[in-house]
């Protein structure tokens, strides 16, 4: 039992450098694509003529931040228990998708009041519009990939960011319909030009406040989802020698969970016994919770039960 629960910590170490490496390598190639991309967009609205393209160049350098940003939560969070943070730094990844979640909301806003301006456009030309599909089709790739391995890693921070990739590609899908517009049905329709980022911007404030209001709940140490935690009082009492569970606190960790329970057990058991129930609990729940789930149990025999 012993060897089982140190292979498990094993795992456990394993697994969470496997994960920040996977996040790394997918947030630098990230990086990357929004270097080339904004200089290439920024050139193409100058050259292009395009509100709406600039704005978008723009935007892609602004999420060179939040790329910044996960790859330093992700990197912290790694790290695990110390002497300052008894159970670990799990809470770093979880406010750095609150940051990127307030940065997405700030883009959003942003696109949402371009139209209020109502500067004067010139009509766009092809370099703008081939731009703005090359946007489309980048930018998607890499929301895809990048929401793929947040969710294979249960990262927030990751899907956040991945939304950033996605924001640009709908910022991206606003210009070119409205560059097509502009330059199939004549000079009057360039105020498609701004109106679809004032669209497409309420629609990533939206995406935006979904992603924030989980991360303000975990750093306010909000309980599991009630189906959840039925799941967790379930698997304790299906541990054979387990008599019954009760007084179950849990929070979220970042990517990890932390919870305690009270264990009822047997009166007659030994501490030996105790023990091993409690072993067999610990791996039952991280089979089910993840590796890196931390668990503190309280035995009680079942005559003091209440």
């Amino acid at each position: 039992m012993k060897s089982e629960k140190n292979n498990a910590a094993a795992d456990s170490d394993a697994n969470s450098i496997r994960r920040e490496k996977r996040i790394t390598r997918v947030t630098l190639w990230g990086s990357v694509v929004n270097c080339l991309l904004s200089v290439g967009k920024i050139l193409a609205g100058f050259v292009g003529h395009s509100a709406a393209m600039l704005v978008d160049g723009v935007h892609s350098f602004s999420d060179l931040l939040s790329d910044i940003v996960v790859l330093v939560s992700i990197h912290i969070s790694s790290k695990g228990r110390d002497k300052d943070h008894d159970f670990g730094h799990g809470k770093y990844e979880t406010f750095a998708t609150l940051v990127v979640a307030g940065k997405l909301i700030a883009d959003g806003v942003e696109s949402a009041i371009a139209i209020i301006g109502g500067a004067q456009v010139q009509s766009p030309g092809w370099i703008a519009l081939a731009a703005a599909f090359i946007s489309i089709v980048s930018k998607e790739i890499l929301y895809q990939v990048t929401a793929k391995i947040g969710r294979d890693e249960n990262s927030p921070a990751t899907i956040a960011n991945a939304w950033h990739h996605r924001s640009d590609s709908l910022s991206s899908i606003g210009s070119f319909l409205a560059i097509g517009a502009a330059m199939l049905l004549g000079q009057k329709w360039v105020i498609l030009d701004p109106l679809a980022s004032c669209v497409i911007g309420i629609m990533i404030i939206v995406v935006g406040v979904k992603m924030a209001v989980p991360s303000i709940q975990d750093l306010l140490e909000v309980s599991l989802p009630e189906d959840v935690e039925n799941g967790i009082m379930n698997t304790i009492t299906s541990v054979e020698g387990v008599v019954s569970a009760h007084d179950l606190k849990t929070r979220r960790n970042g990517p990890s969970v932390i919870m305690e329970a009270h264990v009822v057990v047997n009166p007659d058991d030994t501490v030996e016994k105790a023990h091993d129930i409690c072993t067999k609990i610990e791996i039952a729940l991280k089979k089910s919770l993840g590796s890196q789930t931390q668990i503190s149990l309280h035995i009680e025999p079942s005559e003091d039960a209440d």
